[in-house]
């Protein structure tokens, strides 16, 4: 975490963030101005603020000409966009979770991230627990779902899908050491880190944040036989189009997108 600070502007946020560092380990620090630059060269190329502000948490680069803030909204933007316009059951996730107008999974997220994934599946109509083990990832989502279970006192559908939504900031496989598969999970999602790209080409600011904040998911190949045990109907896994299969196990199928793939372990006919 020697690459991240706490930080606030506004005085009335001062104890949140304060209550968060002694969490994490780390001093808030009171800034000026958020928008203040650093220089891109030195020590600071790499560091992030976690800026705490009345409109929630967002991640911002300390050289902020790297890349805009990043900040979990459910109430707009692209997660709005992708609940309205994504194609409900006809797209890819949809397809490889196994969604239907008569089916409606049980989905356990094991590597939630920012749970954009986890919103579209259920704003589908799915259950869906969510793991997260990187604190500063978990804080954005846990910030994120509680803004929109507030905005959600205006909406209706919006309500409903983040009460289907469950967040333990945890590592999930400590956490799901002693829980048994069977009945619990219909479907265990897997969206490891992706692998780094070696392409200069820049990848998306929240790929960005990842790979320096959480750096890979060094273990993610554990993650496959446990989530073969925990689910009752599939496994799904996201990947990269062009990666190889997460721990070399070759699913009993995939799904096909523009950009990535889904690779799907069919443990039992989904019921119609």
């Amino acid at each position: 975490m020697d690459n991240i600070r706490i930080t606030y502007t506004d005085k009335d946020c001062a104890h949140r963030a304060e209550e968060l560092g002694s969490k994490l380990g780390i001093a808030a620090v009171e800034l000026e101005n958020q928008t203040d630059k650093l220089p891109r060269a030195g020590k600071y190329v790499d560091q992030y603020d976690l800026h705490i502000s009345p409109c929630g948490a967002s991640l911002y680069p300390r050289d902020r000409k790297v890349h805009g803030p990043i900040q979990v909204d459910f109430f707009s933007g692209v997660n709005n966009h992708r609940r309205r316009f994504g194609g409900g059951n006809g797209q890819a996730i949809a397809k490889a979770v196994g969604v239907s107008g008569r089916f409606y999974p049980t989905v356990l997220d094991m590597t939630a991230g920012l749970g954009g994934d986890s919103f579209v599946l259920a704003s589908l109509g799915c259950n869906v627990k969510l793991f997260e083990r990187n604190p500063v990832i978990a804080y954005l989502l846990a910030d994120g779902i509680s803004r929109a279970l507030k905005v959600s006192d205006h909406s209706a559908s919006l309500r409903d899908i983040m009460n289907r939504f469950a967040l333990t900031e945890a590592d999930s496989m400590s956490q799901l050491d002693n829980v048994t598969g069977g009945d619990d999970y219909d479907v265990v999602y897997l969206d490891p880190m992706f692998p780094h790209r070696s392409k200069s080409a820049k990848v998306k600011k929240e790929m960005q944040a990842f790979q320096k904040i959480v750096g890979p998911d060094s273990d993610s190949d554990f993650l496959v036989d446990r989530a073969l045990q925990l689910a009752r109907y599939r496994v799904v896994i996201k990947r990269p189009l062009i990666a190889g299969y997460l721990a070399d196990r070759k699913p009993h199928y995939s799904l096909s997108g523009k950009n990535t793939r889904f690779d799907i372990f069919a443990l039992q006919k989904l019921p119609s």
